[in-house]
């Protein structure tokens, strides 16, 4: 019988991490899963050090990336989907500590033929993980839809890849771009929800995130040249999507215009510009907003000293 869920996690050289978040998912309270390990051409001996549990639980199974996938973290999960079996998907990283009422939980809220995906709140944890995990099922929700997409891409309504559990049909007709090395899922995600699938958020949390500088995310905040461009890559299929979509409003226009300062050394504003296919007049103004954003951003920061200190 095929599994209900498929867990897909992507692995690389993560011998230290792996077994202890293997040994968390076999804690779930809903049971009906399969795990699928895409190794992507680790060098360390995490098949060795995880040999036992996929002797004694064939609910895990361990697979090496082929060659027809790109190498990195979007190539391996889109392996996994390809082979998943599973109505559901969900993804976890091979580092961190799933809640043992994830899946159950998502799935009672993915019940409703309506919602096509189940958010929850992602933790952090440094070090160590401590065990003392809230068991009770009440908590709030609200529901996701298109309209919330400005949300999702300012990151005031965070879409972290490990915190939201999908129907497998929301990747029938979609995958990660597996050229991109950072942001994959936010592109991905957004994607999804600016297509009309709709989803529910519950304020429950339901997964662990380790923080350790050789995460992707860490990579990123030490300004890694990989990382950096594929966030700007990532900017760019975004609002291609949407302008296709017809969802660029102006103030997401405005966002991501303000936000490519950050990422002058790839000429991000003007490849925004050329794909919005503005006006003359229109692209004159955008320009002129985005050459005298760093002083505004600058004389704000000085009324900022100036207030705290009077």
């Amino acid at each position: 019988m095929n599994p209900k869920v498929s867990i897909i996690m992507a692995t690389y050289n993560r011998a230290h991490f792996i077994v202890e978040t293997l040994l968390s998912i076999q804690k779930q309270t809903f049971v009906d899963w399969e795990c699928l390990i895409i190794d992507d051409g680790g060098t360390d001996n995490t098949e060795e050090v995880i040999a036992v549990i996929l002797e004694q639980d064939n609910r895990f199974q361990f697979h090496k990336r082929p060659d027809t996938y790109v190498k990195g973290l979007p190539g391996c999960r889109n392996y996994g989907i390809d082979l998943a079996h599973g109505d559901y998907i969900i993804f976890f990283d091979d580092d961190d500590i799933p809640h043992p009422q994830n899946l159950e939980l998502c799935l009672l809220e993915l019940e409703h033929p309506s919602i096509s995906f189940c958010r929850y709140i992602r933790d952090v944890f440094f070090e160590d993980f401590h065990y003392a995990f809230d068991y009770s099922k009440t908590y709030t929700s609200f529901y996701i839809d298109k309209s919330d997409i400005e949300k999702m891409l300012n990151n005031q309504l965070q879409f972290n890849s490990c915190s939201v559990m999908w129907k497998a049909s929301c990747f029938e007709k979609n995958r990660f771009v597996e050229t991109l090395m950072y942001a994959e899922e936010w592109e991905l995600y957004s994607r999804i929800v600016s297509s009309g699938c709709r989803g529910i958020s519950i304020n429950k949390t339901l997964f662990y995130g380790r923080k350790h500088p050789q995460s992707n995310t860490g990579e990123y905040y030490l300004n890694n040249p990989v990382r950096r461009e594929s966030y700007a890559e990532a900017i760019l299929l975004v609002v291609q999507n949407l302008k296709e979509k017809q969802l660029l409003t102006y103030s997401l226009k405005r966002y991501f215009i303000a936000f490519s300062i950050d990422f002058e050394e790839y000429h991000l504003c003007e490849d925004i510009l050329n794909i919005l296919e503005l006006s003359i007049f229109e692209k004159l103004k955008w320009q002129l907003f985005y050459a005298v954003l760093p002083f505004r951003l600058r004389l704000y920061k000085m009324r900022k000293v100036i207030n705290k200190r009077f």
